[in-house]
């Protein structure tokens, strides 16, 4: 009788899976971890992308962006942090787990750190390259683990002017307070290879350059272009021109830095001629992907921007509107990244001073410029800390990304926990969803 009972069950169960081919489908199939297609080595798959928006109210900041054929998942980006931590200009594990953590956490963009196209070009000896082919290895491994994450990153091409061959912060600290700024060659410094538009220093504890020619325009120029095809190769999602923090195209567009009597110096037109130059081949190079271009939109120098004359006294919003105009002109920008200062040594930051600056306190540059140019994509930088403040910057049109670095620092999960804040809920990865 009992053998008779669970024949007959089988029997049913059998038949209900016939006339159910999905149920039975599914009792066959094992239940993978999937893999993240593409990647070097396995990861677990996170679908939807880390910090996409899922449910809730949606903010701004957890918005979509589309440039040229790139979309990024949410607008909160990663700004460049310099980490002084290259060796010989290439990056290290150090750089794979510090970019790599943004990527796992939630952030929209990530933005590789001031990497220079030419050796003499570092602010640091450590600081990132891109001159050479074999610094391409360590960064393309970098960026095939942010796309494993489904996060975007890109690369600052950078070259740092008349502020090169400099210390570390913290080895500055070690040598103190009002001492030079200047890495020897027995510190593995080249203070007698630093070039600039003129040969003013930048301060008399900084390096004193070599006023550039025709000839070192030309050399970085093919530098640019050189490290722009590399960072194709490696698979960047965008690179970012690195035109402000004094560094040396901001040197060219500042009076106050480029005293030049040539074609490159005076007006303000000559002062663009190198930046402006440069741009263009570079957008040559990098035609169909996303450009962004930092700026500094203030030196912070005392006074006017302007004589009563008319004549330019330092670099200010004023002239900003006026590169901005000309590289939209030219095609050679997609996403203003709107800064300030860095070029004039006795810099006041106004109406507060550098020990209280308040949040966002850059944010009124980023909105001048978006008001003038409505159909550019601005990104504001600056203190920003609190997401609803941070949220009220796009949706009062003040910016359309925002640019964080010390925050991002004390709390690599802010983009998540921008989300709790405004009432939003957005993909956290596997691994850590049980922490939200």
């Amino acid at each position: 009788m009992a053998s008779r009972i669970i024949n007959h069950l089988s029997f049913k169960r059998t038949r209900f899976l016939q006339l159910n081919p999905f149920i039975r489908l599914a009792s066959t199939m094992p239940n993978i971890n999937t893999p993240a297609p593409g990647a070097r080595e396995y990861y677990p798959l996170n679908k939807p992308a880390i910090g996409t928006y899922i449910d809730g109210a949606q903010p701004e900041l957890f918005k979509p962006l589309t440039i040229k054929d790139v979309t990024f998942k949410n607008r909160i980006f990663v700004s460049p942090m310099c980490q002084y931590s290259s060796s010989d200009g290439h990056a290290t594990d150090w750089h794979l787990v510090h970019i790599g953590g943004f990527a796992t956490r939630g952030v929209g963009a990530i933005c590789v750190e001031a990497t220079s196209v030419v050796p003499e070009g570092r602010i640091s000896p450590e600081d990132a390259g891109l001159w050479t082919d074999s610094q391409m290895a360590p960064l393309k491994r970098i960026v095939e683990f942010c796309h494993a994450q489904g996060t975007k990153v890109g690369i600052q091409l950078a070259h740092a002017g008349r502020k090169a061959s400099t210390y570390a912060p913290w080895v500055k600290e070690r040598v103190g307070h009002g001492a030079s700024w200047i890495s020897e060659e027995n510190e593995n410094g080249w203070p007698n290879n630093v070039y600039g538009p003129t040969t003013t220093p930048f301060s008399e504890t900084y390096p004193h350059p070599k006023e550039m020619t025709e000839q070192d325009m030309q050399y970085v120029e093919d530098a640019f272009v050189a490290a722009t095809k590399r960072s194709r190769e490696i698979g960047f999602d965008f690179i970012e021109i690195h035109g402000a923090h004094g560094y040396l195209i901001h040197e060219f567009v500042s009076p106050l830095s480029n005293t030049r009597t040539d074609q490159y110096g005076g007006s303000l037109e000559n002062r663009l001629k190198f930046p402006t130059r440069l741009l263009q081949r570079i957008r040559e190079a990098w035609a169909d992907k996303p450009l962004f271009v930092r700026i500094s939109a203030t030196d912070w120098a005392e006074g006017p921007e302007k004589a009563e004359d008319g004549t330019w006294l330092q670099w200010g919003i004023e002239q900003s509107n006026l590169w901005v105009d000309k590289m939209l002109s030219l095609g050679v920008i997609d996403l203003l990244d709107c800064s300030s200062g860095g070029n004039w040594s006795k810099q006041k930051i106004s109406p507060i001073s550098a020990a209280e600056i308040g949040h966002g306190y850059q944010v009124p540059f980023a909105e001048s410029i978006k008001k003038a140019h409505p159909s550019l994509i601005v990104g504001a930088v600056g203190s920003i800390t609190d997401p609803k403040i941070a949220e009220s910057y796009l949706k009062d049109g003040k910016a359309d990304v925002v640019f964080l670095a010390r925050e991002l620092m004390r709390n690599p999960h802010w983009a998540l926990t921008a989300a709790k804040a405004l009432g939003a809920k957005v993909k956290a990865a596997n691994q850590y969803d049980r922490a939200w």
